[in-house]
Formats: C-alpha cells, sequence, structure tokens
C-alpha cells in the first residue's frame, strides 16, 4: 500500500470517528433534550390536573362572563367551554362588565346606563337599570362592602351611587371631569378613584374631599385609553392611543409628591385598549389592536414576558384569575381565551359570539371577599 494510500485511509477511518462521535453526541443531547421536554410536559400536565380539580371541585365559585357588540351577556363553564346562560341585552352593546365581590350581581355598562343582574337566578332580565348617563358607560364597580358603585362615561361624568337605600341606587355625587373619560378604577383604599381621559389626563378623586386631588398628563393631547392601580396601593399604570405605557409609584396622602412617574415603556406599536395588574401585583397584562395581548414583569423593570398570539382581530380585555397564574381575553375576533401564563398557551376558547366580544369579567375567589 503507497503511502498516499495509507494517508487517505488514515483521513476516511478519522471522519468515521468523528461521524460517530457526532451521531452518539447527538443521540445524547436529544435524549437530555426529550427528558427535559418530558418533565416540562409532566409539569405541565399536574398544573393543568391540579387547575381543572380546582374547578371542578369549586365549579359554582367561578364565574366568567363575556359581552360585546352582539347585544348578548355570556356565562361560561371555564373549565368546558360551554356556555351556561345567555342573556339578552337589546338596547346597546356592552362596554364593560363587572362581579359584585360576593359574586351575587354582575353589573353590565352600556349606553347610557348600567344594568344588574342576579347572577344565581334564572330570570334574563335586570333588577335594576340605572346610571343617567347621556353617553356611553365605559367602566363600572363595587365598593368592596357593598355599599356603594361609579359608573364612569363618555359624556365626561364620574358618579357615585348609594346602593344601601333599597332596589334602586341613589345619586349621591357627580364629579365632572371636563372631558371624555375613557376608563376608571377604584384605588385599594376604597377611598379614591382614577380616570383618564380622552384629553390624555390621569386624574386622581378623592371621595372623602369631593375633588380630584391629582391630574397627571404624560404626553399632551395624547388620548389615554385605559388605567390600573394595584391591589396594595402601591402603584398606578396608564396607556395610551400611541402604545405607550406610564407607571407612577403611589404613597398615601394628597400631596403631589406622593405621586411619582418612575418609568416609561412603549408596549405596542398600535392602540393599547386595556391595561390590567395582576392581583399579586408581579404581573402586567396589555391589550392592543395588534392583535395581541402582553404580560409584562410589574417587578423587573417591565420586562416583556409573553406575548400572546391567536386572536385574529383587536384584543379589548382581559382579566386574570385570583392566583394570577391564567389571563382571560376577549377579542373583536369573537372569541375569549384562557391562557395559561407560564408558558403563554391558550388552554380553552369560549365561542359563541356574533359579533365581536369586547369585555370580560372572571372571578375564580373561593370566598366572596378578598
Amino acid at each position: 500500500m503507497s503511502e498516499e494510500q495509507q494517508q487517505q485511509q488514515q483521513q476516511q477511518q478519522q471522519e468515521q470517528q468523528q461521524q460517530q462521535q457526532q451521531q452518539q453526541q447527538q443521540k445524547q443531547n436529544k435524549k437530555g433534550q426529550d427528558q427535559q421536554d418530558q418533565q416540562q410536559q409532566q409539569q405541565y400536565y399536574a398544573q393543568m390536573q391540579q387547575y381543572q380539580q380546582s374547578l371542578q371541585n369549586d365549579s359554582h365559585s367561578v364565574i366568567l362572563v363575556t359581552a360585546g357588540y352582539d347585544n348578548t351577556v355570556r356565562f361560561w363553564e371555564a373549565l368546558s367551554g360551554i356556555c351556561s346562560k345567555t342573556i339578552k341585552h337589546p338596547d346597546s352593546q356592552v362596554n364593560r362588565l363587572c362581579i359584585s365581590p360576593d359574586k351575587t350581581i354582575l353589573a353590565a355598562a352600556g349606553n347610557h346606563s348600567v344594568r344588574l343582574y342576579d347572577i344565581a337566578s334564572n330570570n334574563d332580565s335586570p333588577f335594576i337599570v340605572f346610571g343617567e348617563h347621556t353617553g356611553n358607560v365605559i367602566a363600572t364597580g363595587f365598593h368592596g362592602e357593598g355599599r356603594w358603585m361609579f359608573t364612569a362615561s363618555e359624556d365626561g361624568h364620574l358618579k357615585i351611587w348609594d346602593t344601601r337605600s333599597g332596589r334602586n341606587p341613589v345619586l349621591t355625587r357627580n364629579f365632572d371631569n371636563g372631558a371624555p373619560i375613557t376608563d376608571a378604577v377604584m384605588h385599594a383604599n376604597q377611598g379614591e378613584l382614577i380616570t383618564c381621559d380622552q384629553n390624555g389626563a390621569v386624574k386622581i378623586w378623592d371621595l372623602t374631599a369631593h375633588s380630584c386631588t391629582h391630574e397627571l398628563v404624560p404626553e399632551e393631547g395624547v388620548p389615554m385609553r385605559s388605567v390600573t392601580v394595584a391591589s396594595d396601593g402601591s402603584m398606578l399604570i396608564a396607556v395610551n392611543n400611541k402604545g405607550n405605557c406610564y407607571v407612577w409609584k403611589l404613597s398615601n396622602g394628597s400631596d403631589a409628591n406622593d405621586v411619582e412617574p418612575v418609568h416609561q415603556f412603549q408596549a405596542h406599536n398600535n392602540y393599547i385598549l386595556r391595561v390590567m395588574l395582576s392581583p399579586d401585583t408581579k404581573l402586567l397584562a396589555t391589550c392592543s389592536a395588534d392583535n395581541t395581548a402582553k404580560i409584562w414583569n410589574a417587578g423587573n423593570n417591565f420586562e416583556l414576558l409573553l406575548t400572546l398570539q391567536g386572536h385574529q382581530r383587536w384584543v379589548w380585555d382581559c382579566a386574570f384569575s385570583a392566583d394570577s397564574a391564567y389571563l382571560v381575553t376577549a377579542s373583536s375576533d369573537h372569541v375569549a381565551r384562557l391562557w395559561e401564563l407560564q408558558n403563554g398557551e391558550t388552554i380553552r376558547q369560549y365561542n359563541g359570539h356574533h359579533k365581536a366580544a369586547v369585555c370580560v369579567a372572571l372571578n375564580d375567589l373561593s370566598v366572596g371577599y378578598s
């Protein structure tokens, strides 16, 4: 055998050895990846079984409701995705839904008024209709102990209603915001309400002082779209039509220094339609006209954690589960989705609306008052 042939043979042997080593390494890598995937899958299935078991054990305590532009309010079985009850809302579309803390009443905000429904009743008619607004009611909410409710409208008025006086709520305060209100939420202290409006302002209303104590205008002339307050009262977040998100630190008091701007970032390249802090205040959800919802780390400089993709049109509203592990979204594609937030997967779809689903409410607490 010539020297050249010997070199070729040695080279072939080396190449074969390298190929064998690469194949062995690939097998080991695949085995390791398969084991990792299997562990993750087992963990995911275990979590899903735990969540499904909790729903089965306490199915009557899970209230999931959607509504929108088909003039219906739909109640859903969260686990199966089956629509358990449909209520007609003939006068207008539904702009916002809210479940009372004791989980007995559903408030549906529409054009000019709010309708209250008995959740446990088979009667599809509201037992109270109130509001006396001249524009769309875009937000409503309950006092934690059921003593009063608030309504906020595109007519520029924020109203407080005494609900202890009997079957018909009594108007006790009427704040003139001076511009169409686009969203309103209650502070955790139950003594303040926060609104945002079409003129680009975020306002804090003191119900004891009967006045606006703070007015924040992060971008002059850019409409603010939605606002959320941390459950511990530590943080206020508002979003606008440019997709920007603004964060303020809150502390007790009425001084201007008690509201400190701490962060701002662009969350979407299109309208943000809804912003929501999770009950544990660790996550922030934003819903957008770009057909996505995004999950941000509220405790780490608002790092993007997940982009929830699956809706085909605008995502209008969202609601967290009580443990902050799940999110329900409502979209113009007529569908609501339940997302598992560990990996961002859709685990249930709720199909039945014939037009845009623009609002959702979820209460899966095992007790009435949080």
